[in-house]
């Protein structure tokens, strides 16, 4: 579908969340591609990116009757599908998937870790992902699609609706800001050493 006039977005909102279900099918024509190439970006399988699909028009239905900005219907669903698309991540971030356990267990160079190379690593990856919550939504959205799932940069620019040429400075600012909230933990090296 082309571009649809705010006005018109507007109007099919308020007629949705009176019953209209004309109005509703043509929320879901304009911004159906929107909600799926969100869940696309963040590289999620089919039947995953149809899961954020499918809650994220659930939610619209649930809060209908309160957007207060019915002509940025747009972006109301743009940020509520990256939501979900992380919040789906962060559930499949916590699988691992393989067929031989033994892998599970071994370093790069087929030998159990040590415990205190477990227990550095642990603790890294918690202040890291410590200091990765700190950040704001955009920086965290932006962060995961750029360095995480690394997309063209106009896929990226389309699933955020931003400028092509402001995702470099963008990115760049986000990850100053990590080294920032990293630096302010003590963490001063890739390997999430201390300075003593």
């Amino acid at each position: 579908m082309g571009r649809v006039e705010p006005s018109e977005v507007a109007d099919a909102v308020r007629r949705a969340a009176a019953g209209d279900r004309a109005a509703w099918d043509e929320l879901v024509a304009s911004f159906g591609r929107l909600v799926w190439s969100i869940a696309a970006a963040h590289r999620l399988g089919p039947a995953d990116a149809a899961e954020v699909s499918q809650t994220t028009w659930l939610r619209l239905v649930e809060n209908l009757d309160r957007i207060t900005q019915p002509e940025r219907l747009g972006g109301w669903l743009a940020t509520t599908a990256r939501r979900e698309s992380l919040r789906l991540l962060r559930l499949r971030g916590r699988e691992i998937l393989t067929d031989d356990e033994r892998r599970l267990d071994l370093d790069g160079d087929g030998r159990a870790p040590s415990p205190e190379a477990v227990t550095l690593d642990r603790d890294r990856d918690r202040r890291l992902w410590r200091a990765y919550a700190g950040l704001p939504d955009n920086c965290r959205v932006l962060l995961h699609l750029v360095v995480v799932v690394g997309p063209p940069y106009s896929e990226v620019a389309d699933a955020l609706d931003m400028p092509i040429g402001s995702i470099g400075p963008t990115r760049a600012r986000c990850l100053e800001r990590l080294r920032r909230l990293l630096a302010a933990d003590g963490m001063t090296s890739a390997a999430g050493g201390r300075d003593e």
